[in-house]
């Protein structure tokens, strides 16, 4: 059984179809990637697994327990979060309260403390600004803490959304190997990114999607030698 499967997901924003009817699946362990172009629908997949977005047909499971119909918070206990796309953090809040904020839901507050020594070790910087105010930190910065808010959740997935956006490509290798360390540490990834190059490179396997549609899915290494794909999105001629 797949740790999380979307089965023929059909997303609204109003009248328009943003999610045509799309299937695919997370197993445990793995970095799955979803490629495709601004407004192919990778940001909506992402909303409507984290139930921002209720679907008006299908089906998304985690662990065989339908979510379709649950609250974002509901789902967010059971196992999935996200670090949206533009970060998304709190700018008046401190570094520390961010992170407290990521484990709102949560009751073991001693177990609390001992993941947020795990999210400084992943992110020393963070650290280092616990009591700056969000706001003045970084791009860089902003997004170790969205990243580091998600994760203070104890997610079984977690829902990355252009983790590299805006970034300068020293930061992203550094962003890109902290994805592949806290896939390693036991963390299931589904990763939304325009770096296609750079997602399939830590990816196990992708998706591609075009206008709300998936058209295509493999292994990260086959999407890579894929003619297709590197037209399209490798800018390899």
């Amino acid at each position: 059984m797949p740790m999380l499967e979307l089965d023929g997901v059909h997303t609204f924003y109003g009248n328009i179809e943003a999610l045509k009817g799309i299937s695919l699946t997370v197993d445990e362990g793995e970095i799955v990637t979803l490629i495709g172009a601004n407004g192919a629908g990778k940001t909506t997949t992402l909303k409507t697994i984290s139930g921002v977005l209720r679907p008006r047909a299908g089906t998304i499971a985690l662990d065989g327990r339908r979510i379709d119909r649950l609250a974002p918070h509901e789902i967010v206990r059971l196992g999935i979060c996200q670090a949206p796309e533009g970060r998304r953090i709190f700018p008046r809040m401190t570094v520390q309260e961010n992170l407290e904020m990521g484990a709102f839901a949560r009751r073991d507050r001693t177990a609390v403390v001992a993941d947020m020594a795990n999210v400084f070790k992943l992110f020393p910087r963070l650290q280092e600004r616990l009591h700056q105010k969000g706001g003045t930190l970084s791009g860089g910065e902003q997004q170790m803490l969205a990243i580091g808010r998600a994760l203070m959740s104890r997610p079984k997935i977690l829902l990355l959304d252009e983790p590299s956006m805006g970034l300068a490509p020293i930061l992203v290798e550094t962003i890109f190997n902290t994805i592949v360390e806290i896939n390693r540490s036991g963390t299931t990834v589904l990763l939304v990114e325009q770096n296609a190059l750079m997602a399939l490179s830590i990816a196990h396997r992708g998706y591609v999607l075009e206008t709300g549609t998936i058209v295509l899915s493999d292994t990260a290494t086959n999407l890579q030698q894929n003619e297709q794909v590197q037209k399209a999105y490798l800018g390899i001629e």
